[in-house]
Parts: structure tokens; sequence; C-alpha cells
């Protein structure tokens, strides 16, 4: 009889706790910011418009996303008798699972030291982090299209076919206009990009990608606005040519899931740009923060700092969406394959050969 020596493996349960902690914290917190977006989304389009927006469910219309939530909640849940029901449920599902996943690369502060243990304020840092993000946002247009297809309604079928070619038609100039920037940060990984952007001024120049690779910066905001689905790019949206769009046969809760899914994006994608071309928690003078502080409360005051810029650029969104029109659906392919495309291409070379024959990398 054979004996067989088995090496159990030490498992750390207080990293596992402390990373359960992280992952509620995140969770909840996005779930917060995307309730208050819409808050904030209809006391923008009021004050753009000069109404007075949200104001009779509590002081400011503070708790108005609390009475829409609970609207949707008691709803009548309808599922449409032509409709494939396993799908059409998979759809919303789908949707809010790879809205809630992308979150888990971003480094929100710097690590904090307890003792000898140090806490690091973020979930998974993998060294293709930038690629998991790709994934997760690719994998998101699936709730979408099975959302349309199942739902046995042509204009919602219209709506999710334009919402996986716009999806696609960005995704490429998105990720050429991301080479870029890879090819000057060497990483793949958020917390790298991140570290390379310490403080704000270093050697003489800004520290901050914004400043090292604004085309590129311009090239992926437009196209996170076609990724997120918002105007002037919200074609499987547009009420005048497909009603509601790909969640026309939805109701209550499934219907709610379609709607918080595109502010959570919303949030996220806001994350990832200010991590990408803002320095994400990093600010000027940190260092003489850092050393006057305690570690905690530094910590704190980076993730203050990253949530600052992010809620800023959650703004930003606001403002285009209420103030640019609609583009036509051959303006918007024209602008994708035509224009971005090009110029992604173009910031690639151009950024080459200033590393190769200049910076001399």
């Amino acid at each position: 009889m054979m004996l067989l020596d088995v090496d159990f493996v030490s498992i750390d349960f207080s990293l596992i706790i402390e990373k359960l902690i992280l992952i509620s914290v995140i969770l909840s917190a996005s779930l917060g910011i995307a309730m208050y977006a819409t808050w904030a989304e209809r006391k923008v389009a009021a004050i753009m418009q000069d109404r007075r927006g949200p104001n009779r469910a509590g002081p400011f219309g503070l708790l108005q996303p609390l009475a829409d939530g609970g609207k949707l909640f008691f709803k009548e849940e309808i599922i449409p008798d032509g409709s494939t029901r396993f799908i059409f449920i998979l759809g919303p599902s789908l949707a809010m699972l790879t809205a809630t996943m992308t979150s888990a690369v971003v480094p929100w502060g710097p690590d904090i030291k307890l003792g000898e243990r140090i806490i690091t304020l973020q979930v998974a840092d993998i060294n293709i982090g930038l690629l998991f993000v790709f994934g997760i946002v690719s994998l998101g247009v699936y709730g979408l299209m099975l959302g349309g297809w199942a739902s046995n309604n042509k204009f919602s079928l219209l709506s999710s076919i334009r919402a996986a070619s716009q999806a696609i038609s960005y995704e490429l100039a998105m990720g050429i206009s991301l080479i870029a920037l890879l090819m000057m940060t060497g990483s793949l990984s958020l917390r790298d990009i991140v570290e390379q952007q310490h403080g704000f001024w270093k050697d003489g120049y800004f520290t901050w990608n914004f400043f090292k690779q604004p085309l590129g910066f311009i090239i992926f905001l437009t196209c996170a606005f076609a990724e997120l689905n918002r105007a002037p790019f919200d074609l499987p949206e547009c009420e005048s040519e497909l009603n509601m769009g790909y969640h026309q046969e939805y109701s209550s809760m499934k219907l709610g899931f379609y709607l918080f899914a595109e502010y959570i994006n919303l949030f996220v994608s806001s994350t990832i740009l200010i991590t990408l071309f803002f320095g994400g928690y990093n600010f000027p003078f940190m260092d003489q923060v850092q050393a006057a502080v305690p570690s905690i409360l530094f910590a704190m005051i980076c993730v203050s700092v990253l949530l600052t810029k992010v809620i800023a650029m959650i703004l930003f969104f606001m403002f285009v969406r209420w103030t640019l029109p609609r583009f036509r659906y051959d303006q918007l392919m024209k602008l994708g394959w035509r224009t971005l495309i090009p110029l992604a291409l173009m910031n690639m070379l151009v950024t080459g050969g200033v590393l190769l024959f200049i910076l001399k990398k």
C-alpha cells in the first residue's frame, strides 16, 4: 500500500476576509454612485434646460432614486409569450454582471500599512488588467444583444444589432488608441500605470498620461461615449426610430437592471479613464502629504481624490449628453471607421517614432 505525502496549502483567511470586505465596499459604492448618478443626470438636465429637476422626494429631491427603485421593484413582471424565456431573463442579468466585474482590477488607493501587514486597495492586481477590462466590456454587449433578440420584437432586435455593431466598431479604435499608451508605460497592469503617474510633475514635465497622449485620450473618450450608448451615440435607444430600444419588452427589475447597468458602466468607465490618463489617485504634492499624515489617512485622501476626479468625469459625460444632438447611424459608422481608427493608427506610429528615434527607448 502506497502512502502519499500531501502538502496542505496554508490558506490565509485574513486575506480572504480582507478581499471580501473590499469587494463589498467597492460594490456598494458602485451601486450608490450609480443610483445617485440618475438623480445628478436629471439635475444637470434641469439646470441646462432652466428647470428645477427632482425636488419632491426629500430635500433637493435626494430621495428620488429610492422612489424610482421602489417603483420598479413593485411593478408587475411581464414576460412576452413569444419570447425565449431563459435568454430573456439572462440578458439583463448578464448586463448587470459584466458592469460590476470591471472594477476588480482598478487600484483605488495606495497600500495601507498596519504593523507588519500591508493591505492593498485593489481586488486583483493582475499583469493583464487592461486586457481583463476589455474582455469584460466586450462581453457586456451580449446582454443587450440577447435581450433584444429574445424579446421577439423587431424594434428590440434592430436596436440590439445597432448596439453590437456600434460596440465592435468603436472597440477597435479604443484598443488601437491604447497601444500608444502601452508603448510608453510598458505594462498592462493598471497599478503599474498609476504608479508611473506618481505626483503631477517630474523631470521637467507632467507625469499624467493625458499630457503625454492627448490625442489618445480624445479617441478613447469618444469611444467610451459610444461604448456606453450615451448621447450623441445613443443610437440603440433612439425613441424616434425604435420606440424604447432593446429593453422595450422589459418591466420591473429586469428593466431596472438594464438602466442600472448603464450608470454602473458610466462610473467604471470614468474610473478607467481617470486611472489611465489623469493619474488615478495621484495628486500634486502627495509626497509631502504622505510624510505628514498616517498611512490610513493618506490612503483615504487618495481614495477621495480618485472619487473626486471620477465624479468630475461623470458630470462631463452628463454635460455632453444634454448639449450635443444625436448622430445619424451612417455618421456614427463613418466617424468610427474613417476618422477614429486612422487617427489612432497615426497616433500609434508617431508615438513609436518618438520613443525609438527621439527618446531612444
